[in-house]
Order: C-alpha cells, then sequence, then structure tokens
C-alpha cells in the first residue's frame, strides 16, 4: 500500500486553486499505524500510544477549531470490505466533513493551534485518502 499522509505542493496548489466560495465535502479514509510515530523529541513520543489513540488525540485537539470555523461530521462509517477496488486498502476511520466553504478548510489548517494539533494525525496515520467534493442534490437514482 501506497502511504499518503499529508498532500504534496503541487495537490495542494490545485486545491487552492478550485472556487474557494462555496460549500465543500471531504471524503475522509484513514488507516492508522500499529504504533503512532512521533518524532523523537515530541513528548508522546515513548508513550506507546497506537495509531487510534493518536488520532483521537488529533481529534480532541482539533474539535475547537472545526466548531470556531462552522464545520461539521456530516457523515461516519465502519469499513467493512472494499466491492470494487484495491483488496489492499481497509480503513480505520471513514467519515465525510463538510465545511462552510473551501476558505474555511484553508483557515482551518493555516491555524496556529491547528498546525500544532497535526503532529497527532502525522504519528496516528499509515496513509490515508482526502477528496474533496462540492455537494450536490441528491436523489433516487445513479447518475
Amino acid at each position: 500500500m501506497t502511504r499518503f499522509i499529508d498532500p504534496d505542493r503541487e495537490q495542494f496548489e490545485a486545491f487552492k486553486d478550485l472556487n474557494r466560495d462555496h460549500p465543500i465535502e471531504m471524503l475522509n479514509l484513514v488507516k492508522f499505524r500499529d504504533t503512532a510515530q512521533y518524532p523523537s523529541d515530541h513528548p508522546l513520543a515513548n508513550a506507546g500510544l497506537t495509531g487510534a489513540q493518536a488520532y483521537r488525540n488529533y481529534g480532541a485537539e482539533t474539535a475547537p477549531i472545526i466548531a470556531r470555523i462552522g464545520a461539521t461530521i456530516l457523515w461516519r462509517g465502519t469499513f467493512q470490505t472494499t466491492l470494487i477496488g484495491p483488496q489492499d486498502e481497509e480503513w480505520d476511520e471513514v467519515f465525510i466533513a463538510r465545511y462552510p466553504t473551501a476558505r474555511a478548510f484553508l483557515e482551518m489548517v493555516t491555524d496556529p493551534a491547528y498546525r500544532a494539533a497535526v503532529m497527532h494525525r502525522q504519528a496516528a496515520v499509515e496513509t490515508s485518502r482526502l477528496i474533496r467534493c462540492a455537494p450536490t442534490k441528491g436523489g433516487a437514482s445513479f447518475g
């Protein structure tokens, strides 16, 4: 499994080039490390936390920021199996976060408190997918 934890520069620039003034929904697929991997100088480096525990720290520290910018977790589910797609990808966290605008998302990721908290996410995550979507109307059929 290829590892993806943070966006690369090209991906982040492509994100920023899109319209920033409408709501976005971010599909999050997250696979945890068995043991969190903090930098050696981090206070939790030798705490023996699991990836799931480190991710909970990330969630706790970012919750006030998410609330302040008006974001919410729209949907959360428990991964069961992949019907179509790579069979070697299994996810520990699957959820959709809704942001009032892409600007709000950018505000979050540049907030100093968020930038400090993201260390927990980096320690926790083995690999992930973060997919930006524009919300559209639901319906009773595919397509």
